[in-house]
């Protein structure tokens, strides 16, 4: 690191005063001599002569006007030349600050810099505190926001979608709360990040000639002049962008994009464990055949919703449903074929309640639960039927052999018929049992 010199006070163009001293006595001795030899010689020769020639005083006085003369000149150089001399001193001087100005900044200009790098261990411990994606992502852009981006402007945090290849708006931080952002997919900067894989700033969009600005219009009516990306890439794995833009020209400097750069390269390795955190719990909570919930994470959840409807004093309803004669199937068509039937009704359970607010679950064997949220008993009866029914026109190859399954479904209502969880769940399970006992493939209520 280099030494910081202390700064130095100057006073532009002013020479110092020197002290007042009194005038020596040889300048007086001097002075006499002069006006002796030019006033008093002359006079004294013009009285005791009488008759002094003319010619004689012309040259006396000549002579003497040409020594005047050559000190005249002679000190009008040494005035010259200190004058040069002071001229040289003040430059030097105005040199000697502005290289003292310039380290000045400098030395202020580290101490931000090592200030900014000093503060990537406390922005590390903040994204490691939490290892869900939705987390870090949040942190990441609160953090480009404030800390770079000063809280002006839009701060956009893109992630790319492994099924499209294609950058999706994941999380937004704006000055402006009622700005809209309509690059949902990113607009051409984010698209050249996204093929280039390497930080982008733009100090003056109008001045970039890299870019159609035309093409940016018909994409975004956001306002913008400067702007800096950087690409999250792990091993060569590109996994998204974060960016800042703000309407003011030439607002991102180098030292912001290299902290930037920084901060995503921090981020990548944290994105891509929240990745890894997100897979790992959805396979703790989904079936791994049927992709539902499991029944661990579906009783969590229902004692939360439960406990919420509760206070609010909406209903909430129970689908307990059972496949009627699973086991024939199993040893009709193989243990394969009983997967197959598995899959296929969680598939028509997932797609018959896609619009409405549910939570399904497998709930072990053949057994599958649907919580109803904001439903009351016959609106879950209702929808229940309608349940059963498409189950039971769905057509199902097994072995080449076409079948149908049919289900008993026990319904069950919060707080109609329970008065917690627990009760709701015995209240629809008692209903399912009273399903099949009665003739199995209908709806029962508790």
């Amino acid at each position: 690191m280099p030494k910081i010199r202390k700064k130095q006070s100057f006073n532009h163009h002013k020479i110092p005063n020197l002290p007042e001293r009194p005038l020596p006595a040889r300048t007086f001795l001097y002075t006499a001599a002069i006006f002796f030899i030019y006033i008093g010689i002359p006079a004294s020769l013009a009285i005791f002569l009488k008759n002094l020639p003319l010619k004689f005083l012309i040259v006396f006085y000549l002579v003497n006007s040409l020594v005047l003369l050559y000190f005249l000149k002679r000190n009008l150089k040494l005035a010259h030349r200190l004058k040069l001399n002071i001229q040289d001193l003040e430059e030097g001087e105005n040199i000697l600050n502005d290289r003292n100005l310039q380290e000045i900044k400098y030395g202020e200009s580290l101490k931000e810099r090592i200030r900014r790098y000093i503060s990537l261990k406390e922005i590390i411990e903040k994204i490691n505190q939490d290892l869900s994606l939705d987390y870090i992502a949040d942190k990441l852009s609160d953090i480009a926001f404030s800390f770079i981006g000063q809280d002006r402007g839009v701060c956009i945090l893109y992630l790319v979608d492994n099924a499209t290849h294609r950058l999706k708006l994941f999380k937004a931080r704006k000055e402006d709360k009622d700005m809209v952002i309509k690059t949902k997919e990113g607009d051409i900067f984010d698209l050249w990040v996204l093929r280039h894989a390497s930080p982008l700033l733009i100090e003056d969009v109008r001045k970039d000639f890299r870019f159609d600005l035309e093409k940016l219009k018909s994409m975004d009516a956001r306002n913008f002049l400067s702007l800096m990306s950087s690409p999250f890439v792990s091993e060569n794995r590109f996994l998204g962008i974060i960016r800042l833009d703000n309407p003011i020209a030439g607002f991102y400097s180098q030292d912001d994009l290299r902290l930037l750069a920084a901060i995503s390269d921090i981020g990548a390795v944290a994105l891509e464990n929240g990745e890894f955190f997100n897979k790992t719990r959805e396979l703790a909570i989904h079936d791994g055949l049927t992709g539902l919930y499991t029944k661990g994470y579906f009783l969590e959840r229902l004692k939360e919703e439960c406990k919420r409807n509760i206070r609010q004093g909406r209903d909430i309803s129970l689908l307990m449903l059972d496949i009627d004669y699973f086991k024939n199937y199993n040893d009709e068509f193989g243990h394969t074929a009983g997967d197959i039937v598995l899959k296929n009704l969680s598939f028509n359970i997932t797609g018959f309640f896609k619009d409405l607010d549910h939570i399904a679950s497998r709930f072990g064997g053949e057994e599958f639960c649907v919580a109803l949220l904001d439903k009351n008993k016959a609106s879950a009866r209702s929808l229940a039927e309608e349940l059963r029914s498409k189950i039971e026109k769905t057509r199902i190859a097994l072995r080449r052999q076409e079948t149908k399954i049919t289900v008993s479904i026990g319904v069950a209502c919060l707080p109609v018929d329970a008065s917690d969880e627990d009760e709701l769940i015995q209240a629809a399970d008692r209903a399912m049992y009273a399903a099949k006992k009665s003739g199995r493939n209908r709806v029962t209520n508790a």
